[in-house]
């Protein structure tokens, strides 16, 4: 991506942000075909929604690595969890969980495995946190950081309102995430952990995003995060007949809008296609 072309992008970016609605994006590409980055407001924090669990998989496959965790050891389901706030107890809503096939496994085990998968595939809050408390939350920020990771901050579990309403939030940057999925597709783990995670990644069914974006013979390793003012999503693009891409979309909205979120996160993830594939028109 030439500079002309990447000022071009950040006008699209902005055009297309401001028709929305939007009230921030961040976007952030690495591409390996071109080796080239592009960042457009891509080290601005925004709240990670379900964006963190990437780097949360990261970190449970470290300790895998670590002989921390065994990936077929098996976990007691419970819903049941302390805040990082005050110690208070709190659950997972289950109405407010993509992921109900963990909650009906509460009083049961399910392998490290199992819960991966779920927590990325399905988004399943309740397997986030009890993977975030089987290894526990220094362990997982302190893989990161033997990692070289930057632009994450990993502080609590899903869902935690105590923290929440103490401003203690879960945030990350485009370029943070972008660096999050270098460290799978470069295999900064080993070979095996690195095709597992891209294999969970793969299966994702929430494909509203950047997946919408981008022609019928790409496939996408992505994780998508949506709250109220939050939608968001970061993946590594797979086209044919050249190396991939890496791309987070963080966008941040008023309360009041509703709708139009995904179409604009997809909008987002076409103008980067064309330019990254050196398209002449931003159409």
């Amino acid at each position: 991506m030439e500079q002309v072309t990447e000022r071009k992008l950040s006008d699209i970016i902005e055009r297309i942000a401001e028709e929305a609605g939007a009230r921030a994006v961040a976007v952030s590409v690495y591409d390996y075909q071109s080796e080239r980055a592009f960042s457009h407001h891509g080290d601005e924090w925004f709240h990670a929604a379900s964006t963190i669990k990437v780097p949360v998989l990261i970190g449970v496959f470290a300790a895998v690595e670590a002989s921390l965790l065994d990936i077929n050891a098996r976990v007691q389901v419970r819903n049941r969890f302390l805040s990082v706030a005050d110690g208070s107890a709190y659950r997972v809503e289950s109405s407010r969980d993509a992921g109900g096939s963990v909650h009906a496994q509460i009083g049961k085990t399910m392998r490290v495995r199992d819960l991966a998968r779920q927590m990325i595939v399905t988004s399943s809050n309740l397997a986030t946190n009890l993977l975030i408390d089987v290894i526990g939350i220094d362990e997982l920020r302190a893989a990161l950081d033997r990692l070289g990771s930057e632009g994450i901050e990993l502080v609590r579990g899903v869902e935690d309102d105590a923290a929440f309403d103490q401003g203690i939030n879960n945030r990350v940057s485009a370029d943070g995430l972008v660096g999050a999925l270098r460290l799978i597709e470069e295999g900064a783990l080993s070979t095996s952990s690195s095709d597992e995670m891209l294999d969970i990644l793969h299966a994702q069914e929430f494909r509203s995003g950047i997946p919408a974006g981008l022609p019928d013979d790409a496939r996408v390793a992505n994780k998508t995060g949506e709250i109220s003012t939050m939608a968001h999503d970061a993946g590594l693009v797979y086209l044919p007949d050249r190396e991939p891409y890496a791309v987070a979309i963080l966008t941040a909205w008023p309360p009041s809008a509703t709708y139009g979120r995904r179409a604009t996160l997809a909008a987002l993830s076409r103008a980067v296609y064309r330019h990254v594939v050196g398209a002449d028109d931003d159409a």
